[in-house]
């Protein structure tokens, strides 16, 4: 359809009824398990995957999208008829997906102008910036205005995360400045936040209910939210989560999701992430 398409990729951890309903192409990363690998969302469900990390004894591992699958979706774009596409990805400081997008976006120039943007977040952070440029797209906006807003976006996009065991980042690399820890578990519960695009650790907390109570003051203090959401790794106490936001009043409503097989492959079971907006 004429106008600007929004393509991104499963990291978002948008559900699924809502990229449909705003029209998002989702470009999906792959999962692997051992010899075993599958598209997300295509041959592995949100549901399978947290089956398979709970009662397998093979830890999980990501791919990003190829070149290829990215120009496909760009393609499909042109050939609807849009006239330019917004491209959203996560974020290149913890995997290859934004490089391999501006690898199609390079590849398909002749056909349709590709604007992409490195989120530098992941999850629903990511998410935000995908339904603010759906938001900007079906008002109308050019291209480069969507661009040049993302861009302030990204500043005001905070995410959070408490997780069970650091196994999970350190065996898929994404450890960041959280290396430090290992050794140290026994004693703490770490609060990560992912600091210009990669993970850091921003607390250590002596027990898993003062981190979670930790991260929620984060979106408590923060002042006026835009947007605000919570994503649950099949973590058992993620209504102490959702019970500590209850005085956070963002414009729009808090999201609760399940978190996808691409950030839980790096999380791992128990993993709860708070994802927020500043307001202006």
């Amino acid at each position: 359809m004429p106008g600007i398409k929004v393509v991104t990729d499963s990291a978002c951890d948008l559900p699924s009824q809502l990229v449909e309903e705003r029209g998002i192409a989702l470009v999906p990363l792959t999962i692997r398990f051992g010899t075993e690998e599958f598209v997300d969302q295509t041959d592995l469900s949100t549901k399978e995957f947290w089956d398979r990390v709970t009662t397998g004894d093979v830890m999980p591992e990501t791919a990003a999208p190829s070149p290829g699958a990215f120009q496909a979706a760009f393609l499909q774009a042109a050939e609807e008829g849009a006239e330019a596409v917004a491209c959203v990805t996560l974020s290149s400081g913890v995997s290859a997906t934004y490089q391999s997008a501006c690898t199609a976006a390079e590849a398909v120039a002749d056909r349709i102008r590709v604007s992409v943007t490195d989120t530098q977040s992941m999850t629903m952070g990511q998410g935000f910036m995908v339904l603010a440029a759906a938001d900007m797209a079906d008002a109308g906006t050019g291209i480069d205005e969507i661009e040049a807003e993302l861009a302030r976006q990204r500043d005001r996009i905070h995410v959070f995360g408490v997780i069970d065991s650091l196994d999970f980042l350190k065996r898929g690399g994404r450890i960041g400045g959280a290396a430090h820890l290992m050794g140290s578990l026994l004693s703490i519960k770490p609060v990560i936040e992912i600091r210009n695009g990669v993970v850091e650790v921003e607390s250590k907390q002596r027990t898993r209910s003062r981190s979670l109570q930790y991260m929620a003051g984060k979106a408590r203090d923060a002042g006026p939210l835009r947007r605000l959401a919570v994503a649950n790794g099949i973590a058992s106490d993620i209504d102490e989560v959702i019970d500590a936001l209850s005085g956070c009043r963002p414009t729009h409503d808090l999201v609760v999701t399940t978190l996808g097989p691409v950030i839980g492959a790096h999380g791992g079971p128990g993993t709860i992430g708070l994802c927020f907006e500043l307001g202006d």
